[in-house]
């Protein structure tokens, strides 16, 4: 007797149910492979490439034609001379042909070896140009009636050239001094403790600011609705206006409105660059530590722009909490504070574990606001703005993408991290 089993696997309509299924998925397959992963591929590529901002322009074959000797009758001799050279100093170029249309009224003496003459048609096979060569082909020419009676310009007719330019970004040579060049450097670790420091405490700072004002925004009040905008301003502001407004509150001049109020309040004796000083040493219980001042402002930027958006967040889901518990909490006489404490909190961290990931990436990948602010000097110099300096400032491509990597692998390694470690929302 046999046993009648399910069948394993799929069958026939829910395999053609998974065909049209993955058809339907292939268009945002492939925009996310264009939008995301090229790009990330691209940026790793290049990062192994010994590649500068001069290197992008490819290299070409530079030509200045000249007519050396005197015309002037008939059987006199001159030299067309086409004087080419490599534009770039680091690349080849290969398989160099040159074209050029010979004057009718020209009669061809002789020419270089490497050419030919086909009627008036000359094409010369120059082989291959290695970095910063130069070198001179010269045609010899005499002088017929026919030119003296119309002189023609040997300009008329520019010489064309066919070639095969090497391209750093696509040839076989690969390089770890990119790497070795970032790690190695000596401001490598302050570079990254900054961008560490500035991370942990704008987004904690953000987080911590958002959920008091969604706290208050959550009890009705009159004026409720004028406050939210208020506290939303700063996220919907122009970034470029917002510090531009930073800059001129903090400037150290005559101008500088925060540090005129403390100097006539008696607070400091004489101005202080909030924004150019790298530290101060201040005394706590005794030991001496630097307080990095220009950075903190600079956190302090951070948390006073972004924490609107941790606030709607977290205000979103403090208003779809059910209200019994907090009524039957109050009767048995929990305080305020613990009710936020045993009810509010533990419901919130979910929304606030999302919000710390999303915040943390966002920041970490800051650029505008600290280059807008300090233009990364007195210590606020971050990965990013390491990135643009290696880039753009010193234009090695190169070491700007493996800095760029360095940001990618921090951030894969803290999103790994976070999401097995990572709270969940309590119901």
């Amino acid at each position: 007797m046999t046993q009648n089993t399910p069948p394993k696997g799929l069958g026939p309509l829910a395999k053609r149910e998974m065909r049209f299924a993955y058809m339907l998925l292939l268009p945002t397959f492939l925009i996310v492979l264009s939008v995301v992963l090229f790009p990330l591929f691209a940026n790793v590529w290049i990062s192994f490439k010994p590649v500068t901002l001069g290197d992008l322009r490819a290299p070409s074959i530079l030509i200045n034609e000249r007519l050396m000797g005197d015309l002037e009758a008939v059987g006199d001799e001159a030299d067309i001379r086409y004087r080419a050279r490599n534009s770039s100093r680091k690349s080849d170029i290969a398989d160099v042909v040159m074209t050029d249309e010979i004057p009718t009224t020209l009669s061809v003496v002789s020419f270089d070896d490497r050419c030919t003459l086909n009627d008036r048609a000359l094409r010369c096979d120059l082989g291959d140009y290695e970095a910063g060569k130069r070198e001179d082909i010269i045609v010899r020419v005499a002088t017929t009636q026919a030119f003296l009676d119309a002189p023609a310009n040997i300009k008329d007719t520019k010489p064309v050239f066919d070639f095969v330019p090497e391209n750093i970004l696509t040839n076989s040579d690969f390089t770890v001094d990119n790497f070795r060049k970032v790690f190695n450097a000596s401001d490598f670790w302050t570079v990254l403790w900054a961008s560490m420091y500035y991370t942990i405490a704008g987004t904690v700072g953000a987080l911590v600011m958002g959920l008091f004002a969604a706290q208050l925004m959550n009890i009705t009040f009159r004026g409720r609705s004028f406050l939210r905008g208020l506290y939303l301003s700063p996220y919907v502001a122009p970034v470029i206006a917002v510090a531009l407004a930073w800059v001129l509150l903090l400037d150290p001049g005559p101008g500088g409105t925060l540090n005129a109020l403390l100097v006539q309040l008696g607070m400091i004796e004489g101005p202080i660059s909030f924004l150019g000083q790298r530290a101060v040493d201040i005394n706590i219980l005794g030991f001496t530590c630097a307080f990095p001042v220009a950075l903190t402002v600079v956190i302090i930027f951070e948390i006073w722009r972004y924490f609107p958006l941790a606030m709607l967040f977290i205000l979103a889901r403090m208003q779809s909490m059910n209200t019994d518990i907090y009524e039957a909490a109050e009767i048995d006489g929990a305080t305020p504070l613990q009710q936020f404490r045993f009810i509010s909190l533990p419901q919130l961290m979910g929304i606030m574990a999302v919000l710390f990931l999303l915040r943390f990436i966002w920041t970490f990948n800051k650029f505008d606001d600290i280059f807008l602010l300090t233009g990364g000097a007195a210590g606020t110099r971050t990965l990013t703005v390491n990135v643009y300096e290696q880039a753009f400032a010193v234009s090695n491509l190169g070491a700007g993408a493996a800095v760029a990597v360095v940001v990618f692998l921090v951030l894969l390694c803290f999103s790994v991290i976070f999401f097995k470690f990572s709270p969940e929302d309590e119901q």
